[in-house]
C-alpha cells in the first residue's frame, strides 16, 4: 500500500527548484524597492529644503555662504 502511495506522489514530490531562484530575486527587488520608497518618504522634505535653500542662494548671486 504504501509503495502504490509513494508511486502516485512521486510526480509531483520532484525537488525541481528551477523557480525557486528567480523567486527570491523578485523577493529582493521587492524588498530594495520598499527601502527605497520609505527613504524617500523620510528624507523627501530634508531634500527639498536644502534644494530650495541651494536655489535661493544662487538666484541671490551671494558670493559669501548662505
Amino acid at each position: 500500500m504504501l509503495q502504490f502511495l509513494m508511486s502516485v506522489i512521486h510526480p509531483f514530490a520532484k525537488k525541481d527548484e528551477r523557480g525557486a531562484s528567480a523567486v527570491e530575486y523578485g523577493l529582493l527587488v521587492a524588498g530594495i524597492a520598499a527601502l527605497v520608497v520609505g527613504a524617500v518618504f523620510l528624507l523627501g522634505d530634508t531634500v527639498t529644503g536644502s534644494f530650495n535653500e541651494t536655489q535661493a542662494c544662487i538666484e541671490s548671486g551671494s558670493t559669501t555662504t548662505c
